[in-house]
């Protein structure tokens, strides 16, 4: 049985960008634009992970962060093109598993965690 993750990003290129990579590493993907769709999914218990934006159109990152944080106890990597030391500092402090930039490397730098689905 494939491993599903829930994707979540205002950016309709990095949401197909997304999907396209976790199918080709084998897991079945659900993505949404917004967090109240996202929280629903969350909500229905199948998700195995989260990978999130910060910037959505209805809600602030940190916001959202701890929102998702108290209603998914699984793990939550953050993904943003801006992410530096103090944001990827707060994400940690707030419980997600890690927060990773989308510029150059973010495949390699998603893909430990990944495997810790397998």
């Amino acid at each position: 049985m494939k491993k599903k993750i829930i994707h979540v990003d205002n950016s309709s290129f990095f949401r197909k960008l997304m999907r396209i990579f976790l199918v080709n590493e084998g897991f079945e993907v659900e993505s949404f634009d917004n967090w109240e769709d996202a929280a629903i999914a969350v909500s229905g218990g199948s998700a195995d992970m989260v990978i999130t934006g910060l910037a959505l159109a209805d809600m602030s990152g940190e916001t959202y962060i701890k929102k998702m944080v108290d209603s998914y106890a699984g793990p939550i990597i953050v993904m943003s093109s801006s992410i530096n030391q103090q944001t990827e500092h707060t994400m940690l402090a707030l419980g997600v598993k890690a927060a990773i930039g989308k510029s150059g490397g973010w495949k390699e730098a998603l893909r430990p965690y990944l495997v810790c689905l397998r």
